[in-house]
């Protein structure tokens, strides 16, 4: 089995808002990959006491934990457990119903020797490799399938968007949007490798088009993770006045990309 994990902050002075993990059981028994990409919050706050950080980083412990040791458990049971289990740790000290405490999105994938089990929650990607070479992507479009004019505004998207049926949904404090996650199951053996990015790793196919999925995949299955991290920094530096390709968006975001051939 090989593995490639990269992450890097968009920024240098602020702490990274993503979390990875490649999780491989001492039973040697299949394994995992936990990825998580935290939402930035306003500068009005959050109305909770911790960052970012602390909560991908409990968040992301409690589903490693979750996804190695319970077996017996689907993929939605422990993001559920797992959310509820954080949300617990602050629950009495911050106000988890603020419409931005903290959250993520998630993917979550494991694998046995018969089957390979994948949940997607929000704009980060999964990419599956079959023996053949096909990639299939799997993805929660429901943020990218909004109008622009309904992401006018962070207030807007507060009010009317986040976590709310007819918008999108992420990992905060409700263990029940498990549920709203895009789920399946394939058989292992149409899988030989995978890819799991967020949403700073993926601008290099969906913000800057140098490539479809199966030319992303190539590129760091070929060339590693940190190439294509490296390829997406020279290109958010080139937009950084123009702003043709990143519009609205930050110049640089956190970038998180996992690689594993079975």
């Amino acid at each position: 089995m090989r593995t490639d994990l990269v992450s890097e902050p968009g920024d240098a002075t602020r702490p990274n808002e993503d979390f990875a993990g490649v999780g491989l059981p001492a039973s040697g028994q299949g394994g995992c990959v936990i990825l998580l990409d935290g939402v930035t919050p306003p500068r009005d706050g959050t109305g909770c006491l911790h960052s970012v950080p602390w909560f991908t980083a409990r968040l992301g412990g409690a589903l490693t934990e979750l996804t190695v040791s319970g077996r017996d458990l689907t993929l939605p049971e422990i993001l559920s457990r797992a959310i509820g289990r954080t949300a617990d740790a602050h629950a009495q000290t911050c106000e988890l119903s603020h419409p931005r405490t903290p959250q993520a999105t998630v993917v979550l994938t494991r694998w046995s020797a018969d089957t390979l089990e994948y949940l997607v929650l929000s704009d980060s990607a999964l990419l599956l490799r079959s023996p053949d070479g096909t990639v299939t992507p799997v993805l929660d479009d429901r943020l990218a399938r909004l109008p622009r004019s309904a992401l006018a505004t962070d207030a807007l998207i507060d009010a009317h968007l986040r976590n709310k049926e007819g918008g999108f949904f992420t990992a905060a404090a409700d263990p029940a949007v498990a549920s709203r996650a895009v789920t399946g199951t394939v058989p292992r053996r149409e899988v030989h490798a995978l890819a799991a990015l967020t949403d700073g790793a993926t601008r290099w196919t969906e913000k800057f088009h140098e490539g479809d999925w199966t030319a992303l995949f190539d590129l760091v299955a070929k060339d590693g993770a940190r190439c294509l991290v490296d390829r997406v920094r020279e290109l958010e530096t080139a937009d950084r006045e123009e702003r043709a390709f990143l519009g609205r968006s930050k110049t640089h975001d956190d970038a998180t990309a996992v690689y594993v051939e079975l």
